[in-house]
């Protein structure tokens, strides 16, 4: 008989310790598709303040190239990163560049800043920080305008030397209080300029002559084809790039 009792009783709480742990499970399934389609909305909107709609008819969130390895450390990512890019009709019209300034007053500052396709700032938006509120906190656009300073820059605008906040002998406004965090910020915006101009306009271009998929060849020049190319894909070349000599062999 206790035997009988122990029996029921391993069953029953074996029972409701199955049907726990599935209505734990689909409770946490159900919250993490709530919690990826929040973060989703979330990064969609930062996307949409710096390039908006009209701008592009692309997913931004989904057409998104990564970072080169090499260049993590211009842009102060430790563990890589993506770079969104703005279409309209298939042309790139911009990319939206993540960077984090290491450098600020209470740790890192991390931002995304949108790069027009003439090397001209669309905008900067910080995504997280710890800065002191009432003084450095004035980097969140809910706090103050200051963010709104870089619409226009560029490398050349204001030279290399402007790219300092105005106690340091730049053209950047400092916060009453506080250098270190604008300071901070104004020093990695210049790092993002400084990554497109060195990768951003070879990714344009890269993207162009992929979509073009048109060379002028002379008679006679040598083709190199990329060994990325699958194993019994097609390749169309158009017949006017073969030598006349090279037709009927």
């Amino acid at each position: 008989m206790l035997k009988q009792s122990v029996g029921f009783n391993s069953l029953a709480l074996g029972t409701f310790a199955l049907i726990t742990a599935l209505l734990l499970a689909g409770t946490h399934l159900g919250t993490q598709d709530k919690i990826a389609a929040a973060e989703r909305h979330a990064a969609e909107k930062a996307l949409l303040e710096i390039i908006p709609r009209e701008r592009h008819n692309n997913d931004m969130l989904i057409d998104t190239v990564p970072v080169p390895r090499n260049l993590w450390d211009k842009l102060g990512l430790t563990h890589g990163g993506l770079v969104n890019i703005a279409r309209l009709n298939g042309r790139i019209e911009a990319l939206i560049i993540p960077a984090v300034a290491a450098d600020g007053y209470s740790g890192d500052i991390k931002l995304i800043a949108g790069v027009n396709r003439d090397g001209t700032l669309a905008g900067v938006r910080v995504l997280a920080h710890t800065e002191t509120p009432g003084l450095g906190d004035k980097i969140d656009l809910k706090k103050s305008q200051w963010m709104l300073g870089f619409n226009g820059k560029s490398l050349s605008s204001p030279q290399p030397s402007g790219w300092r906040v105005k106690k340091d002998g730049g053209d950047f406004d400092q916060f009453t209080g506080a250098t270190i965090t604008p300071r901070a910020v104004v020093t990695q915006v210049h790092k993002v300029l400084e990554y497109y101009a060195e990768e951003g306009q070879r990714l344009i271009k890269a993207d162009e002559a992929a979509k073009l998929g048109e060379t002028t060849i002379k008679e006679g020049e040598t083709i190199k084809v990329s060994e990325t190319i699958k194993v019994n894909e097609t390749i169309k070349v158009d017949e006017t790039m073969i030598s006349p000599g090279a037709r009927n062999e």
